[in-house]
């Protein structure tokens, strides 16, 4: 009883702390409020985010204040189609000492950091991108044959526009598989612009501060672990992510027809994980069926892809697992 009840102040805790980080995020990065709860779901997690959003949206603020409001050392790569492994990772130059010696002195890159932004990631070549894989998962890097950790927490949050294709390289399934979720960061609406516009043409630029840091993110994502999942929950999650594999028995026709491969066991880590920063967010104890359907989209949508001729039909992923997973609680519902 009294760890149930140490649990429940530490999460009462960690929510109010993230009201605060939320209030934060705002003063700076006006309206977009599910873009702002899914990245901070992403850093709760302990995972990384691919934010895809025309220019002008707002992402690279977004990353800026979300580096002073959680504390963490950041740092920006422009991708490009010259970017080369080393210009991320480091490398190792001759060094001469005053006595005329000399040694080889490994250099650090741009992604010894905790927040890392790498802005137009499709721009860069498939060969630079997987210079990412292994920070992405192990969290370490090997240059030259030794391997060097990154310092905890370690997170990506990655840019994309989806407009412009030319000169861009696709996103191999190895790396798109560990972004925890996609974000898609859209237009606005008319009152929030305005809200922009005045903020951000006067004279002064709203600042904001610092919440969290390294030490105490990494206790929120520990303690977020330990929040309870029911298992109503659980096999939801279940159900939704082989419903989406045409070749399980469960997938509906319409998945069979569409897609031509579905996520694999990492999105079902990815809903068990986002389903609890939602409710933690939404100051609820534990999470719920809603939250399942909710998370559903920026989980899954880059986990699969369209058959070819679906593609051809202007088909939609996004909208097929609205569709699915909305048909999945209607069915629940009148059970």
């Amino acid at each position: 009883m009294a760890d149930a009840e140490n649990l429940v102040a530490d999460i009462e805790a960690l929510e109010a702390k993230l009201a605060e980080a939320k209030q934060s995020i705002t003063a700076r990065f006006i309206g977009q409020e599910r873009v702002v709860d899914l990245t901070l779901s992403a850093l709760l997690c302990g995972g990384h985010a691919l934010l895809i959003g025309l220019p002008g949206l707002g992402k690279t603020r977004l990353v800026e204040t979300l580096s002073t409001v959680m504390g963490l050392n950041g740092n920006r790569i422009q991708f490009t189609p010259d970017l080369m492994p080393a210009d991320i990772l480091g490398s190792e130059v001759l060094e001469t000492g005053t006595d005329g010696s000399r040694a080889f002195k490994f250099i650090e890159g741009p992604i010894f950091c905790q927040l890392l932004m790498a802005d137009e990631i499709n721009r860069a070549s498939p060969r630079t991108q997987s210079a990412l894989l292994q920070a992405m998962q192990e969290k370490v890097v090997t240059v030259a044959g030794e391997t060097r950790g990154l310092e905890a927490p370690f997170h990506v949050l990655a840019t994309q526009n989806p407009i412009e294709q030319e000169g861009t390289y696709p996103l191999p399934e190895a790396q798109l598989d560990r972004f925890l979720v996609q974000i898609d960061v859209a237009y606005p609406d008319r009152g929030t612009e305005k809200d922009i516009l005045l903020a951000t043409t006067g004279t002064e630029d709203a600042q904001a501060h610092q919440v969290f840091d390294g030490p105490a993110l990494i206790d929120a994502q520990h303690l977020l672990r330990r929040m309870p999942v029911g298992d109503a929950v659980v096999e939801m999650i279940l159900d939704l992510v082989r419903a989406f594999r045409p070749d399980d028995p469960s997938a509906p026709e319409v998945v069979r027809d569409m897609v031509a491969w579905g996520p694999g066991p990492r999105a079902a880590q990815a809903l068990m994980m986002t389903v609890r920063a939602r409710a933690l967010l939404q100051g609820r104890l534990a999470p719920s069926p809603e939250d399942v359907l909710d998370m559903a989209r920026p989980v899954l949508v880059h986990r699969m892809a369209l058959t070819f001729s679906a593609r051809a039909r202007g088909e939609d992923l996004g909208k097929l697992i609205d569709e699915v997973a909305g048909g999945m609680a209607a069915t629940e519902a009148a059970a």
